[in-house]
């Protein structure tokens, strides 16, 4: 199914491209966390011959509880992004939550990241596209994958057409998610390439009272899967030490587990890109 390819700095997504990992801890803990979590990332991926976005928060401000980390906040967050973006010569993401910010961040990201709770704001989403800067959307978790086309029309009414969608769950019940993988050939459908989020798809939304809670022994099955349904890369947050993480361990893949998942998926995307 053909979709188009975009270009961010040094990697290309959809079409032919080969898998593409958009990986990095949930949130920045510290600089020198973000920073050697970036140093393994462009190590792993680099033996494996796999494109690598680097990914974390600056601020976690859709936490469960307000007791919680949210990160180091916009000005420091976004000089940690750029020293690693400068270091390791790899494009960073990171998602927005309010207008005030998206000046800011077009200056330091390569992709702005709309959250999934909010991709249905209008002038958020427009504001961002207004940028030209790649967006990725996470398509929320009360959204059907048919009614992303809404969400890719305000982007390109702003005069931008470089748009990933990213899968990442839909809500089953109370605390829970499951995944459709149907969806993944449906927004292909669109024309653009499609992401799936495999760590916060087996999140449990709120599952830990004040936290959420997740599953991710799971995270490996399903990014088989999405991959083998025509997914063009796997979002998938890791940390050296999950059980330590200050947000989202629960479903967090270990830094030292990566390889073996990713080996894997590699292989399954060249099987399934011969047939694009």
């Amino acid at each position: 199914m053909h979709t188009t390819r975009i270009k961010i700095k040094n990697v290309a997504i959809g079409g032919d491209a080969g898998l593409v990992l958009i990986a990095g801890p949930c949130v920045i803990e510290s600089e020198k966390g973000a920073l050697e979590a970036a140093e393994e990332l462009v190590k792993i991926t680099s033996r494996l011959k796999i494109a690598l976005i680097y990914k974390s928060s600056y601020d976690k401000a859709n936490r469960t509880s307000s007791d919680s980390f949210r990160g180091p906040g916009l000005v420091k967050g976004l000089r940690i992004l750029k020293k690693i973006k400068e270091r390791f010569d790899i494009p960073v993401l990171s998602d927005v939550h309010c207008r005030y910010d998206i000046e800011s961040l077009a200056e330091v990201l390569d992709v702005i990241q709309i959250p999934a709770f909010l991709c249905r704001q209008t002038d958020l989403i427009s504001a961002v596209a207004k940028t030209k800067k790649p967006v990725n959307v996470k398509k929320g978790q009360f959204m059907a994958p048919w009614d992303v086309k809404h969400v890719i029309k305000k982007i390109t009414d702003a005069g931008n057409n470089k748009i990933l969608i990213t899968e990442r769950g839909t809500s089953f019940g109370y605390n829970n998610l499951v995944s459709d993988m149907r969806s993944i050939p449906i927004m292909k459908k669109f024309g653009y390439p499609v992401i799936y989020d495999a760590t916060h798809s087996v999140q449990l939304p709120g599952g830990l009272d004040k936290a959420s809670g997740g599953q991710r022994e799971f995270v490996e099955y399903l990014s088989r899967a999405a991959v083998a349904c025509g997914a063009d890369g796997v979002f998938i947050e890791t940390h050296r030490n999950p059980a330590k993480a200050l947000s989202d361990g629960p479903n967090m893949v270990s830094l030292k587990d990566l390889p073996y998942i990713l080996k894997q998926l590699a292989q399954i995307r060249k099987v399934v890109r011969r047939d694009v």
